[in-house]
């Protein structure tokens, strides 16, 4: 596998992953009517500051 391709497949896999935390952040807070812990939060940002980073490497 090139190197990009596996950036790409890299980028798939952390957008799938922060995609499955938001969507059950979404359904806490419409369906438990729930606020996300803000150490949820966090982390979230973090990783998407992660693929952020991982896509403006060249």
């Amino acid at each position: 596998m090139t190197d990009i391709n596996q950036k790409k497949e890299n980028v798939k896999m952390h957008l799938k992953d922060l995609r499955q935390n938001l969507k059950k952040m979404h359904l806490e807070v419409i369906e438990e009517l729930m606020l996300p812990k803000p150490d949820d939060v966090k982390k979230l940002m973090n990783k998407m500051d992660k693929l952020l980073r991982l896509i403006e490497s060249k």
